[in-house]
């Protein structure tokens, strides 16, 4: 995106509305966001690097979680290409059916700092109180990125820290950020 493309953001509820193509830019954009460092990972993938079959079938079963209920997925788009991506879940349980939890935002390295990241972001708190009928919204995020100030910019509240929960590699520990937005 060299000159500035508007964002389109568009919901998905269920599977079948993630085509081929999409389920191939969801896993090209995350295996290049986990490669470049980001903070974005699976508990099915090792530590970076990451392969296209590793990051394909994470997809796959993201993709096939999709419920309008239970979880959507938000994309971005700028000039027809998929710029970035999060996932929205709530559980059934009466005692947290109140609250959802936001994983997996990421943003294309190249196109980060052009607000593609708070448009998701925007977007997925209208979704999860208006559509969902949500209350708060959870996320836990890696320490030592800044990632808890963008998020703060945004509304969050920074909750708790879970010190060197995270290791990203030997002798690099960081903290898990558990932040919270009341809608």
């Amino acid at each position: 995106m060299s000159a500035y493309q508007p964002v389109e953001i568009r919901q998905l509820t269920r599977p079948e509305e993630a085509g081929p193509r999409l389920r191939r830019e969801l896993a090209a954009c995350w295996e290049e966001v986990v490669n470049s460092g980001g903070a974005v990972v699976a508990a099915a993938f090792p530590l970076p690097p990451v392969s296209p079959s590793q990051v394909a079938a994470v997809v796959e079963e993201l993709v096939r979680a999709l419920d309008p209920d239970l979880a959507r997925m938000l994309v971005a788009t700028a000039g027809g290409a998929l710029a970035g991506w999060l996932v929205l879940r709530r559980d059934r349980h009466p005692l947290v059916a109140h609250r959802g939890t936001v994983n997996h935002v990421q943003t294309l390295p190249g196109l980060r700092r052009l607000g593609i990241g708070s448009a998701l972001m925007e977007r997925v708190r209208d979704v999860a109180r208006e559509e969902m009928g949500l209350e708060r919204l959870e996320i836990a995020v890696r320490g030592g990125l800044g990632l808890e100030d963008f998020y703060g910019k945004l509304g969050w509240t920074e909750v708790g820290r879970w010190p060197g929960a995270l290791r990203v590699a030997p002798g690099d520990d960081r903290d898990e950020i558990l932040m919270s937005l009341v809608l």
